[in-house]
């Protein structure tokens, strides 16, 4: 299919950089195929021309959208993060290279690193997870929680950042099939009003998730407490369980991950408004292994405002 735009003809879209770059690349594709405004796009299913193709190449091990597909934006105007969620959104081809990411800095590294570790987790905990997606998730916890710290502080280990490409291709495979739950849904409101990178935003708000989860299924979160690397021989299934928040909030704390609300800039009056525009992601928040009002929300908002700062 040949697209004409401003007087010149494409046929392919190479998108090469982190997730948002990927992302545009995704959304420009079905944009020169359809005629709608890109807010009338977001939801599961909307776009009906399939895009130009694209290929993606990621420079960052984190989003895995070049396995996916959806499309993550911010809406300035509502200040909230919003998705696309199509088949066409998916690449003719992705490339993933961790040579591209060895001179990835170390904040980027521990940022995106992070995002890639929650996709795996919600994903294998999530409603829609299954036999199929399970065993990726699994590999990409295991392979992430073993490679984040080495990569963030030294940057040109490639075995390391080997992993953590395997890691966020398996964990963005995962994420399109069995998606993702309440820590994102808690996240797109932190991303499009107070601008906290998407990562940072994820990985804040994990651990209290997290430990809201937990009770709703004790042999997952026994299972993913395993794949992080903890020793949960001997202990109870709830102990096991809860070894997650702990695992979660240590690789978090180890490379500089903010671990406050007030870190990012929220303040307590912001809470309910945060609160209420979480509420709204049904997407997300029905695919979580719990049920969460508003209020729930408001509390897990409150509880990772009181945590210490770094």
């Amino acid at each position: 299919m040949m697209i004409q735009l401003e007087g010149k003809e494409y046929d392919l879209l190479i998108g090469v950089g982190g997730g948002s770059v990927l992302d545009a690349t995704k959304v420009l594709s079905i944009m020169l195929t359809n005629q709608e405004n890109v807010r009338d796009l977001v939801g599961i299913e909307k776009v009906q021309n399939a895009g130009i193709s694209t290929i993606l190449v990621p420079t960052t091990s984190g989003t895995g959208s070049e396995v996916t597909y959806n499309a993550i934006f911010t809406d300035v105007r509502d200040k909230v993060k919003k998705g696309i969620v199509s088949p066409y959104l998916l690449p003719k081809v992705a490339i993933v290279d961790p040579a591209l990411t060895l001179t990835v800095p170390p904040s980027v590294t521990a940022a995106t690193g992070m995002d890639a570790l929650v996709h795996a987790v919600e994903s294998y905990t999530a409603i829609r997870a299954g036999e199929l997606t399970d065993g990726i998730a699994l590999q990409a916890i295991k392979l992430i929680s073993r490679s984040l710290r080495k990569a963030v502080y030294n940057g040109k280990d490639v075995k390391a950042r080997e992993d953590m490409a395997m890691g966020s291709l398996l964990a963005g495979i995962s994420l399109g099939n069995a998606g993702v739950g309440a820590v994102h849904a808690l996240a797109y409101p932190l991303g499009g009003k107070f601008k906290v990178p998407h990562g940072v935003a994820n990985s804040l708000l994990l651990p209290f998730v997290m430990k809201y989860n937990v009770v709703a299924d004790l042999e997952k979160f026994a299972e993913v407490a395993k794949a992080l690397g903890e020793n949960i021989e001997g202990l109870s299934l709830r102990e096991a369980a809860n070894c997650t928040v702990y695992a979660l909030t240590q690789l978090a704390q180890d490379i500089g991950i903010p671990s406050s609300l007030k870190d990012v800039g929220v303040t307590a009056e912001d809470i309910p408004n945060l609160a209420e525009e979480a509420s709204k992601i049904d997407r997300l928040l029905n695919n979580n292994p719990r049920w969460l009002t508003v209020k729930e929300i408001e509390k897990i908002y409150e509880e990772a405002y009181r945590a210490n700062t770094k």
